[in-house]
């Protein structure tokens, strides 16, 4: 399979080189990267710093990043279209929905470098993933959740969709984690990257089960929206709070003792990385792509005991420092 993907990668590469070589030397004719994202938060801002990172580094190149204006494989197929119609050489998307892409990732994979990022989608022709591995982070929310809940309880997570790969796997990650002991995941709401929805499936969770025991959110925006439900309700110290990513929010409801933890990602290096690796396949060099085809960016854990070095580290980033 990674031969096969290899060999065709390699005459797309051939067919980009050419035309780039046909082409003027002018601005406008640099080679376009982008970068598709699966939803609008600071997770993705700090993404962006990444990518202007790698711009700084590739003269030779156009380096773009999309936001997508709602979270769905029809959004990120409009995005798709419009970058092949310009002859875009490279692409690393955060699949939304891969079950649903394929087709559209193929395309673009026949026509350009492919990659995805965040959010994988492994059944289509992308060549690398570069990212978090998962299942693995969710394992790590799993012993935040055990930590936090010694005794045993009732939990609820929360997640944009179930439909993005990095959901499903971050949700087995803690059932690995959590099988066997005496903490049940009552569900997992969704909320199509709706923030407002999004709080409100808290509120309804902390009316609905006003004696559960903590709450997890999957997605950056998600600990945010379960901080503020949480602090409307009065329920501070009362439900555990677990979060994922680095959002201002969650770091300050750590802080303040609200937010037990965060599993943290580098979406820094995912558009760092995405950016000048695309441009290295695309110049025809693919020693980077492992066999597995997987590049894992490693996650870590923020808590009372580090969370004001980090937030710090973040702020500067943010600012563009």
């Amino acid at each position: 399979m990674v031969r096969r993907r290899l060999l065709a990668l390699t005459g797309v590469l051939l067919a980009t080189c050419a035309a780039i070589g046909a082409a003027p030397v002018l601005a406008q004719d640099k080679p376009v990267l982008a970068l598709v994202t699966n939803a609008s938060a600071d997770f993705w801002t700090i993404g962006r710093r990444g990518v202007e990172a790698a711009q700084k580094e590739l003269p030779g190149y156009t380096t773009e990043m999309y936001i997508v204006s709602e979270a769905t494989a029809a959004e990120q197929r409009r995005i798709l279209d419009d970058l092949l119609t310009k002859g875009v050489a490279g692409v690393s998307i955060s699949a939304v929905d891969p079950a649903n892409s394929n087709d559209i990732l193929n395309e673009v994979a026949s026509k350009a470098v492919l990659f995805t990022t965040d959010s994988d989608a492994p059944d289509s022709d992308r060549v690398l993933y570069i990212g978090t591995d998962n299942v693995a982070a969710g394992e790590q929310a799993g012993e935040l959740i055990k930590k936090a809940l010694p005794d045993g309880g009732d939990i609820m997570l929360f997640v944009g969709t179930m439909g993005a790969a990095n959901a499903r796997e971050r949700v087995q990650g803690i059932e690995n984690v959590l099988e066997g002991t005496d903490i049940n995941i009552i569900d997992v709401r969704t909320d199509e990257v709706d923030f407002a929805r999004a709080k409100r499936n808290v509120e309804d969770t902390l009316t609905t089960y006003p004696d559960i025991d903590a709450l997890v959110g999957l997605w950056s925006y998600n600990t945010p929206q379960i901080v503020e439900a949480v602090r409307a309700a009065g329920k501070e110290g009362q439900v555990k709070v677990i979060g994922f990513d680095e959002d201002p929010v969650t770091l300050r409801g750590i802080a303040d003792g609200i937010v037990e933890a965060t599993v943290v990602q580098q979406p820094f290096e995912f558009g760092y990385q995405s950016m000048m690796l695309l441009a290295r396949a695309i110049e025809g060099d693919t020693s980077f792509i492992p066999e597995n085809e997987l590049m894992i960016i490693p996650t870590k854990v923020i808590d009372s005991s580090n969370v004001e070095e980090f937030r710090a580290e973040m702020q500067k980033l943010l600012a563009g420092g």
